[in-house]
């Protein structure tokens, strides 16, 4: 975790890890598999998303085996009352801003994972999304007023990218609203 206690991009892995055995057990290989498939889709192969192993979570107290006596490769895994405790602290973790991939991807698994907070902690969440949007938009219409007289290609550019920062912060409030 950085310093401001936002995710560092390895953490993203983790959480989802976590995240996918706090909804149910998995077996090793197919975690591992789904991981993988979730991470490739929002942000493409990434060489800042080798996360830690899944036997570093194992050592760390954080996941178990069901069943022990399992073969590794077949064995079933699921997380623990000290995993689930990690799950919180990432769930509850700042962003960096503004919104890149490996953002778009810790907002998309905390997303997909807001159901494992209690529902003011979901609301906090939704709030801080709320607020990157706000930080976002902020920097961006300072750079289109900066420009707007330009008459480049920058301004509809920078038109289009400020609408959607706007849609997504419109669409985290209604959620926020939901919950």
């Amino acid at each position: 975790m950085y310093k401001d206690n936002s995710l560092i991009p390895s953490e993203a892995v983790r959480l989802a890890a976590l995240g996918l055995l706090a909804k149910r057990p998995h077996a090793y290989a197919d975690l591992a598999r789904d991981i993988r498939h979730f991470t490739a889709r929002l942000v493409g192969p990434s060489l800042d998303l080798l996360g830690p192993s899944l036997e570093l979570l194992k050592v760390e107290g954080l996941i178990e085996a069901v069943d022990p006596a399992t073969p590794h490769d077949r064995q079933i895994v699921r997380i623990t009352p000290e995993g689930r405790a990690e799950l919180h602290r990432l769930l509850t973790a700042n962003l960096r801003g503004p919104m890149g991939e490996v953002n778009k991807l810790i907002v998309a698994l905390k997303l997909y994972f807001l159901d494992q907070l209690e529902p003011d902690q979901r609301r906090q969440q939704l709030e801080m999304l709320m607020e990157v949007c706000d930080r976002e938009l902020v920097r961006l219409n300072d750079l289109h007023s900066h420009h707007k007289e330009s008459g480049s290609a920058l301004i509809p550019w920078l038109e289009h990218e400020i609408s959607e920062v706007q849609a997504r912060r419109d669409w985290f409030l209604k959620l926020r609203e939901a919950v």
